[in-house]
């Protein structure tokens, strides 16, 4: 599939065939690219959740309004990410450059977000969202729908999922085998509403 007609037929679907289930090699795929997402000095500082037990997944699906989707589709990935992935170790994500371009990159890295908490947290949020769009495009082009989700309590699911004290919940997304059309498109605000020439 090219990569306009993925996004053009994205849409968000609510309901899917709870009998169907993905392939290791299908999971893996998908978050094999899902990992190439571009992430700020390299940190990879996503952590995708991947809920498979039946139980946890009912306890989610409860924290999240009763969603029938978070249940029902053959994934549930929470999307996360590691606040301080900056600081741990962070030669590792350039160990295939240079030493000139290793040292260049921990020298940067430590001063962009030390002590600054909302540029930490505002890099989780881009990072994840770069992330989850890369796995609902794939998802489309593997034939499958997917949405993603912020209508659940943040902090029950984080308990629900022993999320760490140094790591944020972004969104999760669900992709899965689609048993009913989305809705019609809706209303698109045109160009001039949205894109801005030089300045507002």
């Amino acid at each position: 599939m090219q990569t306009a007609d993925a996004i053009t037929q994205r849409r968000a679907v609510k309901h899917y065939d709870a009998s169907h289930r993905f392939s290791d090699d299908e999971i893996n795929h998908l978050m094999s690219l899902a990992k190439l997402s571009p992430t700020a000095y390299n940190q990879q500082n996503y952590r995708f959740v991947l809920v498979k037990d039946p139980e946890l997944r009912k306890q989610i699906r409860a924290a999240a309004w009763d969603q029938a989707q978070v249940t029902d589709a053959s994934l549930l990935i929470i999307l996360c990410a590691d606040l301080n992935a900056w600081q741990k170790e962070p030669r590792r994500y350039w160990a295939n450059a240079s030493e000139a371009v290793q040292d260049f990159m921990v020298e940067a890295i430590d001063p962009y977000y030390r002590d600054l908490q909302q540029v930490q947290r505002d890099e989780a949020m881009r990072t994840c969202g770069i992330a989850a769009q890369t796995i609902m495009l794939t998802a489309k082009d593997m034939g499958y729908d997917s949405c993603p989700m912020d209508g659940f309590d943040f902090d029950a699911v984080g308990k629900l999922i022993n999320l760490p004290d140094d790591h944020v919940i972004s969104m999760m997304v669900v992709v899965g085998k689609a048993t009913q059309e989305p809705w019609e498109r809706p209303t698109q605000l045109s160009m001039d509403d949205v894109v801005i020439n030089d300045r507002f």
